[in-house]
């Protein structure tokens, strides 16, 4: 069986389109049909459910999926630690964050490639779910996630921030005046937020149903640059993690304020699957963020940056 094959499949799976499956893997789209045909060959089973475009796997192409996910993790991990051995790594090292931590990404980064010259740091953005799947099959080194709501099961984390939710709106559009704002005031604007599928915006639904409240904003989102460009445009109000307040801070269009009461902090930490042997890459990730100050690690990094905009 060749390993390629289940290459061309597992992207299948994943994009469920023949021509962005075959761009992916970096082949052509016959070559890609050709490799697909070959592993129902040899299986002797239909894997995938097709007609002149992709329409979906059979049950047996469902039932193989995961234990395809898992060789070609197997193999990258085999990879790795062939390469161990050498004095410095390098290669890529694949981290996973959900949007809330993008800004993270910064200092980690820094701290991860000063260590580790030799690596290429590739970010993807995801779900937290989509980062404990992509993990437990070794499609990424680490994830950027929170560590105490929904936390993935079986890894090794360190934590790198405590989160707070802020409030932002464009100048001129109702907090220019404010100190801080309270959560029912919050409720009665005009809010852009992030769909409700994903973390923090079930957590910040929470928040308001505490304060018996619940909201409908006026736009959603899946991104912060698409928030942020609503805000900025359609003058709408939004409330993000604290940690975009300080990567954006100095801006002159926006402005950040406080909401009170404040909300509990949460945890956002580095994650890598806890197995045995731990692999190069993910040890590495998890030394260079073990090294960060989880309690000032914001302030300090982005006191520091360059904010001229």
């Amino acid at each position: 069986m060749q390993l390629q094959h289940l290459r061309y499949f597992v992207a299948l799976a994943r994009s469920r389109h023949f021509a962005v499956a075959a761009s992916t893997c970096g082949v052509s789209q016959p070559t890609l049909s050709a490799g697909l045909a070959a592993l129902e060959q040899e299986l002797g089973k239909r894997l995938v459910e097709r007609d002149r475009r992709f329409i979906g796997l059979t049950e047996h192409g469902k039932a193989i999926l995961p234990w395809a996910e898992q060789t070609l993790g197997a193999v990258r991990g085999l990879t790795q630690a062939a390469a161990a051995t050498a004095q410095a790594l390098t290669g890529e090292f694949r981290l996973y964050t959900i949007p809330s931590a993008q800004p993270l990404v910064g200092p980690f980064g820094r701290a991860l490639l000063r260590a580790n010259p030799g690596l290429t740091l590739s970010v993807t953005s995801g779900t937290s779910r989509e980062i404990e799947q992509g993990l437990v099959v070794n499609e990424f080194d680490a994830g950027l996630t929170y560590l105490d709501h929904e936390p993935p099961a079986n890894v090794l984390s360190a934590p790198l921030h405590h989160e707070q939710f802020v409030a932002i709106a464009r100048n001129g559009a109702g907090l220019d005046e404010r100190e801080s704002i309270s959560w029912s005031d919050l409720a009665g604007m005009p809010l852009c937020l992030l769909h409700q599928g994903m973390q923090y915006r079930r957590m910040l639904d929470r928040q308001f149903a505490r304060h018996g409240l619940s909201v409908t904003p006026a736009a959603i989102s899946d991104n912060y640059v698409a928030m942020f460009a609503l805000v900025r445009a359609a003058e709408l109000v939004s409330i993000v993690p604290d940690a975009y307040a300080a990567l954006l801070e100095g801006l002159g269009w926006c402005r950040f304020v406080p909401i009170i009461p404040a909300a509990d902090t949460r945890r956002i930490g580095l994650v890598v699957v806890n197995r045995d042997p731990l692999g190069a890459m993910p040890r590495a990730g998890l030394t260079a963020a073990q090294q960060l100050d989880p309690l000032h690690l914001i302030e300090e990094f982005y006191q520091t940056s360059d904010k001229s905009i």
